[in-house]
């Protein structure tokens, strides 16, 4: 699968997030890696001045290393969110 920097794919990533227990949020903060993550609250907080490339790095990088049950997702969602797990994401 490949990694896409396009708006599409990052609403893709956002279902993901949706469709979990984690909330995701686009808040200001300076955030050293550019996102937080709230592991008691399972809130997601990315720095919203983040263009869209780096939005897209950021939700990857979390869902690496989040863990979401795969069952309780879609099948698209399943999907991405494995493909993401295995790295077998390339850059398009």
């Amino acid at each position: 699968m490949q990694l896409k920097y396009t708006r599409p794919f990052l609403n893709r990533l956002e279902d993901v997030f949706a469709e979990s227990e984690y909330m995701l949020r686009y808040e200001k903060g300076t955030f050293k890696s550019g996102f937080c993550i709230l592991k008691d609250t399972k809130v997601v907080v990315v720095n919203k001045y983040f263009p869209l490339e780096g939005r897209i790095n950021c939700l990857v990088e979390i869902l690496r290393s989040i863990e979401i049950p795969a069952e309780t997702l879609r099948p698209e969602s399943q999907a991405l969110y494995l493909a993401i797990k295995q790295q077998t994401l390339t850059t398009a």
